[in-house]
């Protein structure tokens, strides 16, 4: 039997206010395996981006037990790379000195560090745009920057918050290509949030689908399809129809703001 990667019991967190706590997610519980890709599909405020932001060592204030690698998660050696849903890209460094800024952290050669660089920019498409400042990049161009940055230490999990939510549709079919294209070639272990349930059809091995304030899952659906699957699939549409008919009868659909 294998052993998963990341392995998460009885999660709670609790933000304390003026107004007094206030519950964020309560009794959450996960397994996710290596080289997995499982969304994470929840309404707004449900508590998507606090499960990622405590698995990323953000917010080290919670309860419950969460294990990486088969480690407690601020004793584990597991390198994880963390997109955040706006690029948050530096702008006063060009694109390589962003994902250099990252990998000084590593202390690691200045030979490695410069392959590690070429290899991410390589992954994402972004060869020959280096010595680009952010502002001279398009939305698209700065969000397959973060992805490269987040690769550049080569992670083995991928923790991506809505990642494309802020892009139109054309770019943000083409960057969930590239994103498949990248998972497929370095097998990566990905837990990618969204609300989109076409997104998660379309990425996912596993779909945990959280209900509203006080987030936790309360639903897993596994997806069936082949891979590599096409925007064109008529499967992916159909799987998307139900999966979104489902969602709404477990949250409703006046939650959805």
């Amino acid at each position: 039997m294998r052993e998963p990667i990341i392995k998460i019991k009885n999660l709670k967190k609790t933000f304390l206010q003026e107004s007094g706590p206030l519950m964020a997610i309560e009794n959450v519980n996960l397994d996710i395996f290596e080289k997995e890709f499982v969304c994470i599909l929840g309404p707004s405020g449900c508590g998507k981006s606090t499960l990622l932001n405590i698995l990323a060592r953000l917010d080290g204030q919670y309860e419950g037990h969460v294990e990486v690698g088969g480690s407690l998660l601020n004793e584990t050696k597991i390198q994880m790379g963390y997109v955040f849903q706006d690029p948050r890209l530096l702008p006063w460094l060009t694109l390589d000195q962003n994902l250099h800024f990252v990998l000084n952290c590593l202390r690691i050669d200045k030979e490695s560090a410069n392959g590690k660089v070429r290899t991410s920019l390589e992954w994402v498409g972004l060869r020959g745009f280096e010595k680009s400042f952010p502002y001279q990049l398009s939305g698209g161009m700065q969000q397959r920057a973060s992805i490269a940055r987040a690769l550049c230490i080569d992670p083995d999990i991928l923790l991506m918050d809505e990642p494309f939510s802020g892009l139109d549709e054309i770019t943000a079919r083409a960057l969930r290509k590239e994103l498949m294209k990248i998972w497929q070639e370095t097998g990566k272990s990905v837990v990618f949030v969204t609300h989109n349930w076409f997104e998660a059809s379309y990425l996912a091995d596993r779909i945990l689908i959280m209900k509203q304030r006080p987030g936790n899952i309360i639903k897993e659906v596994p997806v069936f399809i082949d891979r590599p699957r096409s925007y064109e699939d008529p499967r992916v549409f159909e799987f998307s129809s139900h999966l979104v008919k489902e969602f709404l009868s477990l949250i409703g659909e006046d939650l959805l703001s």
